[in-house]
């Protein structure tokens, strides 16, 4: 039996092709939204609450989950948006569908910088040491501040313009994936620029301690260096794992260059993101030694208050 429905358009003349797998690949997506928002939610507050957590680096750390948070918060409204046309088997743009396409621009811009940020800091700890000023949670939150400026900036100017347009058959709104100077703009800026300098500062890092190596060096200088190009490698395996999900959605940029992406390509895609961006968050958290033992200190915490209350119950009795 064909699962393919086809209805008119509230919107045109234009129809809609209604197929059986919309509904269930609308809801994993809303699924890894809101697992999404609560991890991160929960990540930033532990950050936030916990005064050991209160350094340079975690602040960095925080600074990704903020933006994860706020890239899940748009895809959770887009997966909400989607289902709700889906099920009524409409095509609506409802008034938020352009600024949403531009946030989730903005948001994951924020998320690959956030990690270029997070290398600049390893990278300045091992061949700047003396540096403190580059180190300095001034200087870092200068840079943060800098790189959400930035990020919420040029596809701004997209937004003016209407290049943020609804696509009905994908029910989102998003830059028309064609051979344009909008959406090369938008590809180097947002991905190609944090990627290729994370993996060129990490080629000068081994580099640098390659040479260190050479030299004549204090052991605790070179076991240090060692350890914050392992902690690097980590951000690699971030950016990897964006990397490998994001293939999907290169591939129909790079299609769209000679000839029309398939029908759902947005659809199929942002699945493939969605599901990335679950994975990235529980990585990120396997990473980060003081975010784990924070937890574990208040689960402990926890357990002994439990423990104590039982104790003084059983004495009473």
């Amino acid at each position: 039996m064909n699962s393919t429905v086809v209805i008119k358009s509230v919107t045109n003349s234009s129809t809609l092709e209604f197929e059986s797998w919309f509904i269930p690949l609308d809801i994993l997506v809303m699924l890894c939204s809101v697992f999404t928002i609560g991890f991160a939610t929960f990540f930033l507050l532990i950050i936030l609450i916990d005064k050991t957590c209160h350094t340079v680096l975690m602040m960095l750390t925080a600074n990704s989950y903020l933006s994860k948070l706020i890239y899940g918060s748009d895809l959770l409204s887009v997966a909400v948006f989607t289902l709700h046309n889906d099920l009524k088997q409409i095509q609506y743009q409802d008034s938020l569908c352009s600024f949403r396409g531009y946030l989730g621009y903005a948001a994951y811009g924020i998320m690959n910088y956030s990690f270029l940020l997070q290398a600049f800091y390893r990278y300045f700890t091992v061949v700047y040491p003396r540096h403190l000023f580059l180190q300095s949670s001034r200087f870092q939150f200068l840079l943060i501040c800098i790189t959400w400026i930035i990020t919420c900036m040029y596809p701004f100017g997209f937004l003016l313009t209407d290049q943020i347009i609804y696509n009905a058959d994908n029910q989102m709104c998003q830059v028309h994936v064609q051979l344009s100077f909008t959406m090369i703009f938008l590809t180097v800026c947002i991905y190609i620029i944090p990627v290729a300098l994370i993996m060129l500062i990490y080629f000068k890092l081994i580099q640098y301690i390659k040479e260190m190596s050479k030299r004549v060096t204090p052991v605790n200088t070179l076991i240090r260096a060692q350890r914050e190009l392992k902690m690097f490698r980590r951000i690699i395996i971030l950016i990897t794992i964006l990397i490998v999900l994001g293939v999907p959605y290169a591939v129909f940029i790079f299609m769209s260059f000679f000839t029309a992406p398939p029908k759902y390509h947005l659809r199929i895609a942002f699945s493939a993101i969605y599901i990335s961006l679950v994975c990235v968050i529980i990585t990120s958290y396997k990473f980060t030694e003081p975010l784990i033992a924070s937890i574990m200190k208040l689960r402990n915490r926890r357990v002994n208050r439990v423990t104590a209350m039982v104790t003084y119950v059983n004495t009473n009795q």
